[in-house]
């Protein structure tokens, strides 16, 4: 396969990129680098330093060769930056999205595969995992980004065969340490407690202890990179083979809470977590948890890394050698 993709540099996209390579297909990687890093891509890749909006160079780009699919994962994904900068998400995640695919359609590119979001489903009201078909409620300007942008895809079947894959918790790092979370300003979970781990913070901040879960605190369905990373290779495989479009939830299908979390990273680290409580953060939901049997039935995906502990040891080894490194 031939794959254009947006936002390779970035944390998942570049894990995909690795992924896509091992198993034997080409790459090309669209990044104007706000938000990635072009160090954490392998060399064997063509690379373009641009925005998605810029329709002459992705023209240009699309022109160049003959593309197969393209992968979408260039957008802003941080739930409280969005509450408070709502214009900059609907800008980028759904105005600049849609004027690519435009780009894309203009120039014979109709296969796409797009990074959606778990938040897209807010706070389901009911106690049990969240299916594709579960009504659409986001309660950020991050999730209803990510939902306009679906909703083109979904009014756009005719034109456009997608696949939309909504994430659930990512988390982890890759195997052989090729590449890895950065970010100066981290609100993955995962992330914040490696970094602890390994002294660059002090203590890491719970967001609320108050929510109607066992211990108070919110629970996430959290799905290793890697894993994430294959399924974006088998996900294009299907959709050349069937030419149609789709929605598959992407996680394990079993939710931990926060102090779930913590204390596994406190049982590796002999208890270096240490932790404060806070108040919730607005545009948090409280639960969510993927119902996965959708992917499995049509993608026939089985997980390599579904350990929380497997997980989160990654996470801590990515974190030691950018520490160590200075990445």
């Amino acid at each position: 396969m031939n794959i254009l993709l947006t936002g390779g540099a970035g944390y998942i996209g570049s894990h995909v990129v690795f992924s896509l390579l091992d198993n034997g297909h080409k790459v090309t990687v669209i990044d104007n680098l706000s938000t990635g890093h072009k160090k954490i891509l392998p060399k064997k890749i063509n690379f373009f330093d641009c925005n998605i909006n810029e329709k002459y160079k992705i023209k240009e780009i699309l022109q160049s060769s003959n593309f197969d699919i393209l992968m979408h994962f260039a957008g802003f994904i941080k739930v409280e930056e969005s509450v408070s900068n709502p214009k900059k998400y609907f800008e980028n995640n759904t105005d600049n999205a849609i004027s690519l695919f435009e780009t894309c359609l203009e120039n014979n590119l109709n296969n796409i595969i797009f990074s959606s979001t778990a938040a897209v489903y807010g706070n389901p009201k009911e106690n049990k995992p969240i299916s594709e078909n579960e009504l659409l409620k986001p309660l950020n300007p991050y999730g209803e980004s990510k939902m306009r942008t679906e909703n083109y895809l979904l009014k756009n079947k005719k034109k456009i065969n997608s696949i939309i894959l909504r994430y659930f918790n990512v988390a982890g790092a890759d195997n052989q340490l090729r590449t890895g979370l950065l970010s100066d300003a981290a609100t993955h979970l995962i992330k914040i407690i490696s970094e602890v781990a390994v002294g660059k913070r002090k203590k890491i901040c719970i967001y609320g202890n108050d929510y109607t879960t066992t211990d108070g605190t919110a629970i996430r369905d959290y799905i290793h990179v890697s894993d994430l990373a294959d399924i974006h290779v088998k996900t294009s495989e299907y959709l050349l083979q069937n030419r149609e479009s789709n929605i598959f939830n992407c996680g394990y299908g079993r939710g931990y809470s926060v102090l779930d979390v913590i204390n596994k990273a406190n049982n590796i680290t002999n208890g270096k977590i240490k932790f404060e409580i806070s108040n919730r953060r607005p545009g948090d939901a409280e639960k969510l948890v993927s119902d996965v049997e959708k992917i499995n039935k049509h993608l026939k995906w089985k997980p390599k890394y579904n350990n929380l502990k497997t997980i989160i040891h990654s996470s801590i080894n990515w974190e030691k050698k950018i520490y160590e490194e200075n990445l």
